[in-house]
């Protein structure tokens, strides 16, 4: 059965579904829509059931031919690396969908596109013909532009069009790049061209070639992260967006640039990889001291969460490009419990800005007496976005810390002070919004959160806590695709990587069991 196949088509069907509801009946368009959401979800949590965290390599693999002449085929797979990021999409969409009750406007298209993007995210994280997977890439734009300019607030337009025309010219250099990649991977498999991702992989490139192809493929990928300095679209994208479009863009859309250094810069260019990683790991760093610094000023509690976007991606460029598995575990870790936290946060800022209809945190203060539930749940997600022990956002920045110590120690060390900005602009920020005298009236006549509310709120504390006491499920499941990247580079480049952890657990630095190398996960694959 082509379970990855039916993980993007469940999304569409759903979205058709809406789509095709009686206008004259507005009520049932977010049970419906909430109710389809179940299906990718449902279908992911069994993929994760029946995965073998063993194999390093690529599990329920598809493939079907479209055009033998170009080399163009619908290939699908799934490692331990895209495993959680299509987890983090079905589960991310869900909750939006399920936090979008408030939306009254054009609501059947408002979740027909939900439903679409999600589509679209996960063919991303599953595809491994180049040609597909760069259709999905950029076809995420058309939902989340949409999003944007109908339902976002302030200048939403202006934001939309920042966004569309960042990642579009991005995504210029990366169609070139694959474009020449699948020519040259055509004299591999004796075709005019190919776009297979294996293809690519049994090219012999020349250090020239894998130079600037990696730069094509990584302006693609940086301005989608958003890298330092390509980051200027992001705060105005988060701030005018809707509450499910700020989450679904801080927690998927930016993990699709990531995902796309790992999965294809790394792999396929490792010289080039050896030769650059080191500007790129600058650059992270540059990144989260800068967007830590920049959030501690923002007067907008959404902008602070934004500008707290680009200072965790900094994290995960300085953890991908110190080449250890530590680092790159950290970085694919950070990956998953920064969707999971800005997430919530980005959650938690739209509940209350429906009561509210403001941002500013100035307006607010002494919150926490007339919304001690918010308040607390609240507290929680900023000290998980803060790395606090035994919650998940400590455990990745952890081990890309000491992982990039080995080979970039001064970088790591750098790194650190931005662990102590974090801390000082989530709290300042919480202390502003939450504690004093109750100086603004409607304040005082809130309500606290509701059933569904807290609802909504529970999985992802219950994953923020499950992840942060015990990660080594996750890093399990993704130390064999990691140890794969590595070898590549280390057995083409001679680079060597730091035996630190090399042939062991990436978990055994936050798992004082994992030196037993036990495995979970007893499906077929």
């Amino acid at each position: 059965m082509p379970l990855l196949s039916w993980l993007i088509v469940l999304p569409l069907l759903g979205a058709i579904v809406v789509a095709l509801l009686p206008a004259r009946r507005p009520e049932v368009v977010f049970p419906v829509a909430l109710g389809v959401s179940t299906a990718p979800l449902g279908l992911a949590c069994y993929i994760l059931w029946v995965f073998d965290a063993g194999s390093p390599g690529v599990q329920f693999g598809e493939f079907h031919s479209i055009s033998d002449t170009f080399g163009l085929s619908w290939t699908l797979g799934i490692d331990g690396i895209s495993l959680f990021m299509v987890l983090l999409t079905v589960i991310l969409f869900t909750l939006s969908i399920a936090a979008s009750r408030s939306i009254t406007h054009k609501t059947k298209t408002y979740m027909a596109l939900l439903l679409v993007l999600e589509a679209a995210c996960i063919g991303v994280f599953l595809a491994l013909d180049l040609l597909v997977f760069f259709a999905f890439f950029e076809f995420v734009l058309i939902p989340m532009y949409l999003l944007i300019l109908i339902w976002g607030s302030g200048d939403s337009s202006r934001a939309a069009l920042k966004f569309v025309l960042f990642t579009a010219f991005g995504s210029a250099f990366l169609l070139a790049g694959i474009i020449v990649l699948s020519i040259l991977a055509g004299d591999t498999v004796g075709t005019a061209s190919s776009f297979s991702f294996f293809a690519a992989l049994a090219t012999d490139l020349s250090d020239t070639a894998q130079f600037w192809l990696f730069l094509a493929f990584g302006i693609g990928f940086a301005i989608k992260v958003p890298m330092f300095p390509f980051h200027t679209w992001l705060p105005d994208a988060h701030t005018q967006a809707p509450t499910a479009g700020s989450v679904v863009l801080a927690g998927v859309l930016l993990k699709l640039g990531a995902y796309g250094f790992i999965r294809f810069n790394l792999t396929l260019f490792p010289d080039a990889t050896v030769q650059l990683g080191l500007i790129l790991a600058v650059l992270g760093v540059i990144g989260i001291i800068y967007g830590a610094a920049a959030a501690t000023v923002q007067p907008d509690f959404k902008r602070v969460i934004a500008y707290s976007s680009v200072s965790h991606m900094g994290f995960i460029l300085l953890g991908t490009f110190a080449l250890t598995s530590q680092a790159l575990g950290g970085s694919i870790f950070v990956m998953i419990s920064h969707g999971l936290t800005t997430g919530a946060l980005f959650l938690l800022i739209g509940m209350i800005y429906d009561r509210t209809h403001t941002r500013v945190i100035a307006d607010y203060g002494g919150l926490a007496k007339t919304m001690p539930i918010y308040g607390g749940i609240f507290l929680f997600a900023v000290f998980a976005s803060a790395g606090l022990p035994s919650l998940s956002g400590f455990i990745g920045e952890f081990l890309v810390l000491i992982g990039s110590y080995l080979t970039l120690p001064v970088l790591a060390i750098s790194a650190g002070f931005g662990v102590i900005l974090a801390a000082v602009y989530l709290l300042w920020m919480y202390e502003r919004i939450f504690h004093g005298p109750v100086v603004n009236p409607k304040i005082e006549a809130l309500k606290d959160l509701n059933f569904r509310e807290i609802a909504i709120m529970v999985p992802l504390v219950v994953l923020i806590i499950g992840l942060g006491v015990y990660p080594k499920p996750v890093l399990d499941r993704v130390q064999p695709s990691v140890e794969i990247i590595l070898d590549r580079i280390e057995g083409i480049t001679g680079h060597e990587a730091p035996e630190f952890g090399r042939d062991g657990d990436l978990s055994v630095q936050v798992s004082a069991d994992s030196v037993n190398g036990t495995n979970h996960g007893d499906g077929d694959g």
